[in-house]
């Protein structure tokens, strides 16, 4: 745990899109939060990044930021397939680690990870932000308090066009697929607001070349008996939906935008003939994410998105691959 005294030190591997977004911009309205450091492995990109964010320090390895003794956690925004490598380098260099989704390129790997984390002492949260907004909280705290009744079907969606194919998000050599992108949220969506971890019964994926899938679906079954189906694409005639239904035996719980809630979001509920519309917080996700990874690393808190937790949305996975007739994704060489 670090000393709860002076702001958590933060050092990104890579100069990643998503970073500002995900951590940059958030550090700034989080008080016990500060990004001191980047590195890429062109440490003149690495210096670029870091004088247009105003990060003080740029590492031309990813192993220099490891090193760097101002640094305390890691966040690891790498492509999929390098995730596991480098959140298990980060453990041995005794860093905490926020590691982007999917946290691993399959379950065997998160498996790995998650022990290592065990062993280490030191916090890895998977960086599934919408877990950590109150949107997330509420729709839960409905389901619990049973309004719509025992739930009999769970249906979500993560569909999205990136007709740029030669996105990374496409390669296979980096564990890239629909499924891993779009559809790791789709994935962690369905186990959250089912209230179970469910059994993969079929799947369907639609292939942008033979071995990586621009599109899945996948019909799955959970303990107590209801059923639920997970879309997800990132080019397919659904261009854009990001949406979750859960179907009770007294009504409907439907969440337009679970995943981005700030940037808009309606929460229905169906219960008995009434019907509400709630609305919560417009702050984003990604400054809740951060402030629960503060919580921990600072003052030992528990966290929502847990290795334990990751290596169960990695099954889920594996398993609609295996049932689409593909193969998990492997980590990268």
């Amino acid at each position: 745990m670090t000393s709860s005294a002076s702001p958590l030190r933060l050092g990104i591997l890579g100069a990643a899109r998503i970073a500002p977004a995900a951590l940059i911009r958030p550090a700034r309205h989080v008080a016990e939060a500060r990004v001191v450091a980047v590195a890429a492995r062109d440490r003149d990109k690495a210096a670029r990044f870091a004088q247009k964010h105003g990060i003080e320090t740029a590492h031309g390895s990813y192993e220099a930021l490891l090193g760097d003794a101002n640094v305390d956690a890691v966040y690891n925004p790498l492509p999929n397939g390098l995730h596991g490598r480098w959140t298990r380098a980060a453990l041995a260099a005794a860093k905490h680690v926020l590691c982007e989704k999917p946290f691993t390129a399959n379950a065997d790997e998160a498996a790995e990870v998650a022990a290592a984390a065990a062993a280490s002492g030191r916090v890895v949260m998977e960086a599934f932000h919408y877990r950590y907004h109150p949107l997330a909280l509420r729709a839960r705290e409905i389901l619990d308090a049973h309004e719509i009744g025992r739930i009999r079907r769970v249906e979500t969606w993560l569909c999205f066009p990136l007709p740029r194919f030669s996105d990374i998000r496409y390669d296979h050599a980096l564990a890239g697929g629909a499924l891993m992108d779009a559809g790791c949220y789709a994935v962690h969506m369905a186990r959250f607001f089912g209230g179970e971890e469910p059994e993969v019964v079929s799947a369907t994926a639609k292939l942008r070349t033979p071995d990586v899938d621009r599109a899945m679906r996948a019909e799955v079954r959970y303990p107590s008996g209801h059923t639920g189906v997970i879309h997800c694409s990132m080019w397919s005639s659904t261009l854009l939906r990001i949406f979750a239904r859960v179907e009770g035996e007294h009504g409907e719980l439907r969440i337009t935008n679970p995943v981005m809630p700030q940037l808009w979001h309606k929460l229905v509920v169906v219960a008995n003939g009434k019907r509400r519309v709630e609305r919560v917080s417009k702050r984003p996700t990604y400054e809740f994410q951060l402030q629960a990874f503060c919580d921990a690393v600072l003052r030992g808190a528990p966290t929502l998105t847990p290795p334990s937790d990751a290596v169960a949305n990695m099954r889920v996975i594996d398993a609609i691959y295996r049932a689409a007739g593909m193969h998990p994704r492997q980590p990268s060489a």
